[in-house]
């Protein structure tokens, strides 16, 4: 294609929402108005099932449970009365904590102000708050955060370590919908741990952020920590961002909640419009479907040219990757759809994986951020007429027409600045586009079997370890793995039991290896 028709092309294809001032180009995609008009009739139906989708009907049938993330930015859309209350309350209970918080009216018993937050939350309890947080606090925040979003215990110390006597000023905010997340329990326990340590009372310094009636819910209640704010089982976790979950981390560092909540709402109004070429998150969806063939064939590349946004990319992972990664589709028939979902930030990955993009394998499509301001301030001219920002604009360009130039598609989202209005619209787009696809490959997006697969593996190979010890207690004398895999009536599981045995060893479980680590079978197993 000339230069002439793809500037027309561009014209064509650009969507612009003059409120936000936000730009979406897919023009770089290659498809074809013959593939459009095929995807014409799935739209159709996919702005129908959004519709009944955001008016309250059951998302998750296995669930019974409705997906109603849409009403946190806009509590009129709530289908009840009473859903609207939870809503419109719980974000005033959150502003009115932050204000005393800020205000020293709730403060810790051995300090005038808190100064710190420890955030303990795993998956999208932990990934919103950690993007939102890299790409909106201030430099100088009233509270800084950390976070424990994994269950590493390098990671907790370093943690700890980081806040030292500060730690008689952290708040601790406890994430969970049910209470039962091993992760954020484990992060919780050492939290505690930590706090008896020092002689402070933990429950005089935790909130707990949770559904009404969970155990965890219960427990923070019964132990009187500072307060307890909702969460809800219509939003899942890859979806909590603007409920609680998100805005009290983000309030806390003086976030404006209401404009990121704002930005959403706009943007959920966007992609309201019945209409392919009037819809941001359409479009998006169109591309990812042309670019997969449908199928995920390719993966989603995600390069934000800007620092702040570094965290973009591993949001969007779980985002997409847990919402759109399913085995079957809503008749029962194997598919196995998803999106596979990477990136870093430009220009860095220029100097990363660039050459594989551009020559090596094309098996993914790219996705540009473009930040138009540069900063605040004035800038430098680092060459005459040229800025450091004008450098970056110039690589973000050159890299889009050199991966064209090769065949390789991209989508360039562009905003005018980071804000909170403009994170909260680039938030909300991606949670439509998801939900868009979704409706496109008959899956739904909006449950995820493999993740509840994944704990009940890892709880039984817990419960293995349970056995592992109790029959080197009843044993006395060393054995073999075979042994020991026979006398628990897990020969199936020999290699497990071999790591397990080899985990514990390594940390001065009780459990002592004799024999050569590199050959598994001349091991013998015994209790120090």
């Amino acid at each position: 294609m000339d230069a002439a028709a793809l500037w027309q092309r561009y014209q064509d294809w650009l969507y612009y929402h003059d409120g936000l001032g936000l730009y979406l180009d897919i023009s770089r995609m290659r498809f074809d108005d013959v593939f459009v008009a095929t995807m014409q009739p799935k739209f159709e139906q996919a702005f129908k099932n959004m519709a009944a989708l955001e008016g309250g009907a059951i998302a998750n049938p296995d669930e019974t449970r409705m997906v109603g993330h849409y009403w946190l930015r806009d509590p009129d859309l709530a289908p009840t009365p009473a859903l609207k209350q939870e809503i419109t309350g719980a974000l005033d209970q959150i502003e009115a904590f932050a204000q005393k918080i800020h205000a020293g009216d709730i403060r810790p018993p051995q300090a005038t102000k808190f100064t710190d937050i420890l955030s303990i939350g795993i998956g999208g309890s932990a990934l919103g708050p950690e993007f939102v947080a890299a790409a909106l606090a201030p430099e100088q925040p009233p509270l800084a955060i950390h976070f424990f979003d994994n269950t590493d215990p390098d990671g907790f110390d370093r943690t700890f370590e980081r806040l030292g006597d500060r730690l008689s000023s952290t708040l601790v905010i406890v994430i969970t919908k049910s209470g039962g997340t091993p992760e954020t329990r484990n992060g919780m326990l050492e939290a505690k741990k930590a706090f008896a340590d020092k002689g402070l009372d933990f429950a005089r310094q935790a909130v707990a952020i949770t559904l009404p009636g969970s155990k965890m819910d219960d427990l923070a209640r019964s132990e009187g920590w500072l307060a307890t704010f909702p969460m809800f089982d219509w939003v899942g976790g890859r979806t909590s961002e603007l409920s609680a979950v998100g805005l009290l981390d983000a309030a806390l560092q003086s976030i404006d909640i209401r404009s990121l909540l704002a930005g959403a709402k706009e943007m959920d109004t966007a992609t309201r419009a019945p209409q392919l070429k009037t819809n941001p998150a359409a479009l998006l969806a169109l591309a990812w479907y042309f670019a997969g063939n449908g199928k995920g064939e390719k993966d989603m590349v995600v390069l934000p040219y800007k620092d702040s946004l570094l965290l973009f990319s591993r949001y969007l992972q779980q985002l997409v990757m847990e919402s759109l990664g399913k085995e079957k589709d809503l008749d029962g028939k194997t598919v196995y759809q998803g999106i596979a979902v990477y990136g870093n930030k430009g220009s860095t990955d220029q100097h990363a994986y660039v050459q594989q993009l551009r020559e090596g394998v094309p098996n993914f499509f790219l996705t540009f951020i473009e930040v138009l301001k540069d900063r605040d301030k004035p800038s430098i001219e680092v060459e005459p007429g040229v800025t450091a920002g004008d450098y970056l604009s110039g690589l973000l360009q050159g890299t889009r027409q050199a991966l064209y130039e090769n065949q390789r598609d991209s989508i360039t989202v562009t905003i005018p600045e980071v804000t909170p209005r403009q994170v909260g619209a680039l938030i909300a787009l991606y949670e439509r586009a998801v939900g868009f696809y979704g409706f496109l490959v008959n899956i739904n997006a909006y449950h995820q079997p493999g993740v509840e697969a994944g704990k009940k593996a890892a709880a039984a190979i817990l419960e293995l370890q349970m056995e592992v010890v109790e029959a080197l207690e009843q044993e006395g004398a060393p054995l073999s793995l075979t042994a020991l895999a026979a006398k628990i009536g897990a020969s199936d599981h020999t290699e497990t039991l071999y790591k397990i045995v080899r985990h514990l060893s390594a940390n001065e479980r009780n459990v002592s290896l004799e024999g050569n680590p590199g050959d598994p079978s001349s091991l013998n197993v015994r209790l120090r």
